[in-house]
Protein backbone atom coordinates (compact mmCIF):
# COMPACT_ATOMS: atom_id res chain seq x y z
CA UNK A 1 0.00 0.00 0.00
CA UNK A 2 1.41 3.55 -0.92
CA UNK A 3 2.08 6.26 1.71
CA UNK A 4 -1.01 7.96 0.11
CA UNK A 5 -3.38 5.46 0.25
CA UNK A 6 -2.05 4.20 3.40
CA UNK A 7 -2.62 7.95 4.78
CA UNK A 8 -6.06 8.47 3.31
CA UNK A 9 -7.46 5.19 5.15
CA UNK A 10 -5.62 5.92 8.37
CA UNK A 11 -7.35 9.64 8.42
CA UNK A 12 -10.45 8.37 7.12
CA UNK A 13 -10.86 5.12 10.15
CA UNK A 14 -9.06 8.39 12.61
CA UNK A 15 -11.47 11.22 11.65
CA UNK A 16 -14.08 9.83 14.07
CA UNK A 17 -18.02 7.80 13.23
CA UNK A 18 -18.82 8.31 9.61
CA UNK A 19 -22.40 10.28 10.25
CA UNK A 20 -25.08 9.72 8.15
CA UNK A 21 -28.73 10.63 7.91
CA UNK A 22 -30.96 9.17 5.61
CA UNK A 23 -33.99 11.46 4.24
CA UNK A 24 -37.59 10.50 4.04
CA UNK A 25 -39.52 10.34 1.11
CA UNK A 26 -40.27 13.86 -0.86
CA UNK A 27 -43.90 13.54 -0.59
CA UNK A 28 -43.78 13.38 3.13
CA UNK A 29 -44.59 17.26 4.47
CA UNK A 30 -42.51 17.68 8.03
CA UNK A 31 -43.25 20.08 10.43
CA UNK A 32 -40.33 21.76 12.45
CA UNK A 33 -39.25 22.43 15.73
CA UNK A 34 -36.12 24.74 16.82
CA UNK A 35 -35.61 24.66 20.54
CA UNK A 36 -32.89 26.66 22.55
CA UNK A 37 -31.13 24.34 25.87
CA UNK A 38 -28.80 25.89 27.70
CA UNK A 39 -26.26 24.40 31.00
CA UNK A 40 -23.45 25.28 33.05
CA UNK A 41 -21.31 23.29 34.72
CA UNK A 42 -18.87 24.05 37.53
CA UNK A 43 -15.09 23.25 35.95
CA UNK A 44 -11.50 23.82 37.09
CA UNK A 45 -8.59 25.14 34.70
CA UNK A 46 -6.84 22.34 33.51
CA UNK A 47 -9.14 20.00 33.39
CA UNK A 48 -10.81 17.86 29.51
CA UNK A 49 -13.53 18.72 27.84
CA UNK A 50 -15.02 16.26 25.48
CA UNK A 51 -17.71 16.73 22.90
CA UNK A 52 -19.78 13.84 20.54
CA UNK A 53 -21.23 16.41 18.43
CA UNK A 54 -24.48 15.57 16.34
CA UNK A 55 -24.40 13.85 13.21
CA UNK A 56 -24.85 17.38 11.43
CA UNK A 57 -24.84 20.69 12.70
CA UNK A 58 -22.04 23.40 13.63
CA UNK A 59 -19.91 23.41 16.90
CA UNK A 60 -18.21 26.88 18.12
CA UNK A 61 -15.91 25.91 21.28
CA UNK A 62 -14.77 29.38 23.11
CA UNK A 63 -12.22 30.16 25.63
CA UNK A 64 -13.52 32.49 29.18
CA UNK A 65 -12.16 33.45 32.37
CA UNK A 66 -15.21 31.69 34.11
CA UNK A 67 -14.76 28.43 35.92
CA UNK A 68 -17.38 26.97 34.02
CA UNK A 69 -18.42 25.22 30.83
CA UNK A 70 -21.78 26.87 29.41
CA UNK A 71 -23.30 24.49 27.16
CA UNK A 72 -25.50 26.01 24.15
CA UNK A 73 -27.31 23.74 22.01
CA UNK A 74 -29.84 25.05 19.33
CA UNK A 75 -31.90 21.61 18.60
CA UNK A 76 -33.93 21.51 15.60
CA UNK A 77 -36.13 18.71 14.24
CA UNK A 78 -38.28 17.49 11.91
CA UNK A 79 -41.38 15.01 12.02
CA UNK A 80 -44.47 14.80 10.59
CA UNK A 81 -46.82 15.78 13.64
CA UNK A 82 -46.40 18.07 16.96
CA UNK A 83 -46.99 14.34 18.08
CA UNK A 84 -43.78 12.74 16.47
CA UNK A 85 -41.42 15.90 17.17
CA UNK A 86 -42.58 15.73 20.98
CA UNK A 87 -40.91 11.88 20.56
CA UNK A 88 -37.93 12.93 19.22
CA UNK A 89 -37.21 15.78 21.47
CA UNK A 90 -36.71 12.80 24.01
CA UNK A 91 -34.22 11.29 22.09
CA UNK A 92 -32.41 13.79 19.97
CA UNK A 93 -30.16 16.04 22.57
CA UNK A 94 -27.30 15.90 24.52
CA UNK A 95 -26.20 14.44 27.90
CA UNK A 96 -23.32 15.28 30.47
CA UNK A 97 -21.14 12.62 31.91
CA UNK A 98 -19.36 14.76 35.00
CA UNK A 99 -18.86 11.37 36.99
CA UNK A 100 -14.77 12.57 36.65
CA UNK A 101 -14.66 16.33 38.50
CA UNK A 102 -11.38 16.94 35.91
CA UNK A 103 -13.15 15.01 32.97
CA UNK A 104 -16.46 16.29 31.26
CA UNK A 105 -18.19 14.36 28.66
CA UNK A 106 -20.65 16.73 26.63
CA UNK A 107 -22.58 13.38 24.53
CA UNK A 108 -24.96 13.63 22.16
CA UNK A 109 -27.97 11.41 22.11
CA UNK A 110 -30.14 10.90 18.40
CA UNK A 111 -31.94 8.26 16.19
CA UNK A 112 -28.17 8.06 14.24
CA UNK A 113 -26.92 5.98 17.93
CA UNK A 114 -28.25 2.39 17.26
CA UNK A 115 -26.46 0.75 20.47
CA UNK A 116 -28.06 3.91 22.84
CA UNK A 117 -31.76 3.48 20.94
CA UNK A 118 -31.82 -0.31 21.71
CA UNK A 119 -30.76 0.44 25.00
CA UNK A 120 -32.98 2.93 26.02
CA UNK A 121 -35.98 3.41 23.26
CA UNK A 122 -36.91 -0.30 22.54
CA UNK A 123 -40.37 1.05 21.44
CA UNK A 124 -39.44 3.78 19.82
CA UNK A 125 -41.46 4.04 16.54
CA UNK A 126 -39.34 2.93 13.11
CA UNK A 127 -40.41 5.57 11.05
CA UNK A 128 -38.79 7.98 12.94
CA UNK A 129 -35.49 6.96 12.71
CA UNK A 130 -34.25 8.67 9.62
CA UNK A 131 -36.11 11.90 9.98
CA UNK A 132 -33.19 15.04 9.81
CA UNK A 133 -32.41 16.75 12.20
CA UNK A 134 -29.22 18.51 13.80
CA UNK A 135 -27.95 20.08 16.69
CA UNK A 136 -25.83 23.33 16.59
CA UNK A 137 -23.08 24.01 19.80
CA UNK A 138 -21.72 27.06 21.29
CA UNK A 139 -19.51 25.96 23.91
CA UNK A 140 -17.47 27.96 26.36
CA UNK A 141 -14.99 26.64 28.25
CA UNK A 142 -11.92 27.79 30.63
CA UNK A 143 -8.84 29.21 27.97
CA UNK A 144 -6.39 26.54 29.98
CA UNK A 145 -8.48 22.99 29.30
CA UNK A 146 -7.71 20.39 27.44
CA UNK A 147 -9.93 19.75 24.53
CA UNK A 148 -11.64 16.38 22.43
CA UNK A 149 -14.22 17.61 19.76
CA UNK A 150 -15.31 15.15 17.13
CA UNK A 151 -18.00 16.39 14.74
CA UNK A 152 -20.06 15.35 12.02
CA UNK A 153 -20.79 17.06 9.15
CA UNK A 154 -20.53 21.11 9.58
CA UNK A 155 -18.59 24.30 10.46
CA UNK A 156 -16.33 23.77 13.54
CA UNK A 157 -14.90 27.10 14.91
CA UNK A 158 -12.01 26.90 17.89
CA UNK A 159 -10.67 30.13 19.44
CA UNK A 160 -9.02 31.63 23.02
CA UNK A 161 -8.41 27.96 23.73
CA UNK A 162 -4.69 26.94 25.03
CA UNK A 163 -4.53 23.21 25.83
CA UNK A 164 -4.22 19.79 24.24
CA UNK A 165 -6.36 19.81 21.27
CA UNK A 166 -7.35 16.85 19.04
CA UNK A 167 -10.19 17.43 16.75
CA UNK A 168 -11.73 15.61 14.04
CA UNK A 169 -15.03 16.02 11.79
CA UNK A 170 -16.51 13.85 8.62
CA UNK A 171 -17.12 16.72 6.51
CA UNK A 172 -16.39 20.25 7.78
CA UNK A 173 -15.19 24.07 7.13
CA UNK A 174 -12.85 24.19 10.19
CA UNK A 175 -11.65 28.01 11.55
CA UNK A 176 -9.19 27.85 14.35
CA UNK A 177 -7.86 30.95 16.01
CA UNK A 178 -5.80 30.17 18.39
CA UNK A 179 -2.38 31.34 19.80
CA UNK A 180 -0.93 28.30 21.92
CA UNK A 181 -1.18 24.64 22.65
CA UNK A 182 -0.69 21.19 21.31
CA UNK A 183 -2.98 21.18 18.72
CA UNK A 184 -4.01 18.17 16.71
CA UNK A 185 -6.98 18.21 13.77
CA UNK A 186 -8.18 15.56 11.45
CA UNK A 187 -10.77 16.09 9.04
CA UNK A 188 -12.16 13.93 5.89
CA UNK A 189 -13.00 16.65 3.81
CA UNK A 190 -13.60 20.02 3.49
CA UNK A 191 -11.05 23.39 4.67
CA UNK A 192 -9.37 24.12 7.60
CA UNK A 193 -7.87 27.79 8.10
CA UNK A 194 -5.53 28.41 10.85
CA UNK A 195 -5.70 31.53 11.99
CA UNK A 196 -2.42 32.77 14.42
CA UNK A 197 -3.16 36.21 16.00
CA UNK A 198 0.35 36.37 17.42
CA UNK A 199 3.89 36.53 16.18
CA UNK A 200 4.71 33.52 17.91
CA UNK A 201 3.38 30.24 19.15
CA UNK A 202 2.88 29.46 23.08
CA UNK A 203 3.13 25.82 23.37
CA UNK A 204 4.09 22.50 21.09
CA UNK A 205 2.57 23.32 18.18
CA UNK A 206 0.11 21.96 15.79
CA UNK A 207 -0.72 19.19 13.10
CA UNK A 208 -3.45 19.20 10.54
CA UNK A 209 -4.33 16.43 8.78
CA UNK A 210 -6.78 16.38 5.84
CA UNK A 211 -8.06 13.69 2.99
CA UNK A 212 -9.39 16.15 0.70
CA UNK A 213 -9.83 19.97 0.78
CA UNK A 214 -8.01 23.26 1.47
CA UNK A 215 -5.33 24.14 4.52
CA UNK A 216 -5.52 28.02 5.33
CA UNK A 217 -2.52 29.16 7.25
CA UNK A 218 -2.55 32.84 8.11
CA UNK A 219 0.25 34.11 9.87
CA UNK A 220 0.90 37.42 11.15
CA UNK A 221 4.25 39.59 9.97
CA UNK A 222 7.28 38.63 11.44
CA UNK A 223 5.83 35.23 12.92
CA UNK A 224 8.60 32.68 13.83
CA UNK A 225 7.73 28.74 13.88
CA UNK A 226 9.02 26.12 11.96
CA UNK A 227 6.53 24.99 9.07
CA UNK A 228 6.61 21.50 7.30
CA UNK A 229 3.78 20.94 4.66
CA UNK A 230 3.12 17.92 2.09
CA UNK A 231 1.01 16.88 -0.98
CA UNK A 232 0.75 13.66 -1.01
CA UNK A 233 -1.28 13.05 -4.20
CA UNK A 234 -2.55 15.70 -6.20
CA UNK A 235 -2.62 19.01 -5.58
CA UNK A 236 0.37 22.35 -4.51
CA UNK A 237 1.43 24.24 -1.72
CA UNK A 238 0.97 28.07 -2.30
CA UNK A 239 3.29 29.68 -0.18
CA UNK A 240 3.12 33.92 -0.42
CA UNK A 241 4.22 34.38 2.92
CA UNK A 242 7.36 36.33 2.56
CA UNK A 243 8.86 35.04 6.04
CA UNK A 244 9.47 31.71 5.13
CA UNK A 245 12.91 30.16 3.85
CA UNK A 246 14.09 26.86 3.27
CA UNK A 247 15.04 25.23 6.62
CA UNK A 248 16.26 22.02 5.13
CA UNK A 249 15.87 19.82 2.16
CA UNK A 250 13.73 19.90 0.15
CA UNK A 251 13.22 23.58 0.61
CA UNK A 252 10.07 25.00 -0.39
CA UNK A 253 8.61 23.72 -3.38
CA UNK A 254 4.75 22.70 -4.48
CA UNK A 255 4.43 19.07 -3.02
CA UNK A 256 6.52 19.84 0.06
CA UNK A 257 7.68 22.48 2.35
CA UNK A 258 10.83 22.10 4.67
CA UNK A 259 10.39 25.79 6.01
CA UNK A 260 11.39 28.16 9.37
CA UNK A 261 9.65 31.35 9.57
CA UNK A 262 11.61 34.25 11.77
CA UNK A 263 13.79 32.92 14.57
CA UNK A 264 11.59 29.64 14.07
CA UNK A 265 10.01 27.84 17.01
CA UNK A 266 7.33 25.48 17.54
CA UNK A 267 6.61 22.51 14.95
CA UNK A 268 3.56 23.20 12.34
CA UNK A 269 2.78 20.34 10.00
CA UNK A 270 0.27 20.45 7.66
CA UNK A 271 -1.03 17.41 5.00
CA UNK A 272 -3.21 17.25 2.27
CA UNK A 273 -4.11 14.04 0.15
CA UNK A 274 -5.77 15.68 -2.41
CA UNK A 275 -5.91 19.71 -1.74
CA UNK A 276 -4.24 22.83 -1.83
CA UNK A 277 -2.18 24.39 1.13
CA UNK A 278 -1.88 28.18 1.05
CA UNK A 279 0.84 29.54 3.48
CA UNK A 280 0.10 33.54 3.33
CA UNK A 281 -0.09 36.25 5.62
CA UNK A 282 -3.26 37.02 7.49
CA UNK A 283 -5.81 40.03 6.37
CA UNK A 284 -5.12 42.91 8.12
Amino acid sequence: MSKAILFISLLLSSAGPVFSQKTTAPDIQLLTRTTRRQETRRFSYGGTVSVIAAPRGNVTVEGWPRNEVEVTADIELQGPTEAALDQLAKVNTFVFDDDDPNHLNVLTTGTHDRVFMKRTMKNFPKNLLNLPWKIDYRIRVPVNTDLEVTGGHGVLKLSGVEGAMQLSATESDTVLTLTGGAVSSTVAAGSVTLNIPARSWRGAGVQIRLASGIINVDLQPGFSGDIDAEVLRTGKIVNTFEGLVSREKPGLTERTVRGRAGAGGAYFKFTVGDGIVNIRRAAQ
